[in-house]
């Protein structure tokens, strides 16, 4: 993890969520220089000391400013962006909060072809055919990742190609008293539980209609259309098969990861920034990585490309905050220490990441480069951004009743009519 870096000209101060409103964002400070507030988030991965640090490093390349440094008091970074918005506070730079809602608004700015020209994927989340947030990171989502050990000695040889092998796999794992899938979503982590829909819709939505979204705001399909009615039904089965463990459900994010290290599952389908807490907090057996299957064995790799900073279009100096967000997001040594903690990969021209990664972690990254030579590259379900997304706050909406579904609450056909109530409310 990183340590704090001081540098003579750049002032860092930590507050949390509840102090925003303390002191108008943006504002002159002393020396003539512009202080810009930057919205972040913590996790174990990504603690406070790594963001100083990064702030720090960026902030060293562009004189003249000072940051401020903004603590979300939850996972749900985007709604807490909008709570800010709404009480007149809304932050300077803000990073990994969806820009939908806030583009359309007027309350982001919009960055340039040249400013966008060093990313890989430069029109990645656009709306309306102009970029609100900087597309600096890719993750693959979901990857199992599976144990090792608890395969072999279920006498699986090979990681499944074909959702049938998959559920084979599932079934050698149960009668050897193993729970095939660790799934969590407790508490404010509902999120967790969604990555078994996420491959599921990949694989049987997206892969054929990779504008499924956009279509659907167009009206032209529904959640309650056989092919996504059957993605459903697939995570509904596996529930059914005893394949996964509903009383998982009730664990958080950090509890669900701690479940795969003590064996309590053998595969923990999850995004790719998994990898790197494999790598660097090994558990008692060894890690593998797979993609999930479709169901003839077809290369699909569900991805999610943005997840950089935003630039508010009030800040008090739009062009020096968006130039302190291009420094803070192309940073080699911002990107290497991202890749380090939390398994990402940039989506930087020219970036290539430290050679000692581990294992996983490289895994992981095949995977991303086959889905590339395949030309397998589809959106990953409720991660969107741009024109092609859910609503705002659908996402947690899904999640919530992935639970349902999981626990027989709801059938297929009662998840589906709930997405569309849902959208409807959403967009009327």
């Amino acid at each position: 993890m990183r340590r704090s870096l001081v540098f003579g000209l750049v002032t860092l101060l930590s507050v949390t969520g509840c102090g925003v409103g303390a002191q108008q964002a943006g504002t002159q400070a002393s020396g003539g220089k512009v202080e810009l507030t930057f919205l972040v988030f913590e996790t174990p991965n990504l603690d406070a000391a790594f963001w100083d640090a990064a702030i720090a490093r960026a902030s060293a390349k562009v004189p003249g400013v000072t940051i401020k440094k903004l603590v979300t008091p939850n996972v749900d970074r985007t709604g807490y962006a909008k709570q800010l918005d709404a009480s007149g506070d809304l932050p300077d730079i803000l990073q990994s909060v969806n820009p939908a809602g806030f583009a359309q608004a007027g309350k982001f700015a919009a960055f340039t072809d040249q400013e966008l020209s060093g990313f890989i994927a430069p029109k990645a989340g656009a709306i309306d055919g102009k970029v609100y947030q900087l597309p600096y990171n890719t993750q693959v989502i979901p990857v199992v990742y599976y144990n090792k050990d608890a395969f072999e000695k279920a006498g699986i040889t090979e990681t499944p190609k074909t959702y049938q092998e998959l559920l084979d796999v599932c079934a050698k794992l149960k009668a050897k008293d193993v729970t095939p899938f660790v799934l969590g979503g407790g508490g404010a982590d509902t999120w967790a539980d969604m990555y078994p829909l996420t491959g599921t819709v990949a694989t049987d939505v997206y892969s054929r209609t990779p504008d499924w979204l956009s279509q659907r705001a167009a009206g032209k399909v529904k959640f309650t259309d056989p092919d996504f009615t059957k993605a459903v039904q697939k995570v509904a089965d596996l529930a059914a098969k005893g394949y996964i463990d509903p009383a998982g459900l009730s664990r958080s994010y950090a509890d669900t990861e701690q479940a795969f290290r003590d064996g309590k599952g053998a595969m923990y389908p999850m995004g790719s920034w998994f990898a790197t807490s494999a790598d660097n907090d090994k558990p008692g057996f060894e890690v593998g990585a797979f993609p999930w299957p479709s169901d003839d064995g077809s290369p699909v790799t569900p991805t999610f490309t943005g997840g950089g900073t935003s630039v508010s279009a009030t800040a008090e100096n739009v062009e020096l905050a968006k130039k302190w967000a291009l420094a803070f997001d192309e940073d080699k040594a911002n990107n290497d220490a991202f890749v380090k903690a939390d398994g990402s990969i940039p989506a930087i021209k020219g970036y290539t990441p430290p050679a000692d990664m581990g294992p996983v972690y490289k895994a992981t990254v095949d995977i991303y480069q086959q889905g590339m030579k395949d030309n397998s590259i589809v959106n990953a379900f409720s991660q969107e951004t741009g024109d092609g997304s859910l609503p705002p706050g659908l996402a947690d909406k899904a999640a919530l009743a992935v639970q349902d579904l999981i626990t027989g609450k709801k059938t297929a056909a009662q998840f589906g009519a709930y997405l569309d109530d849902q959208w409807a409310k959403a967009t009327q």
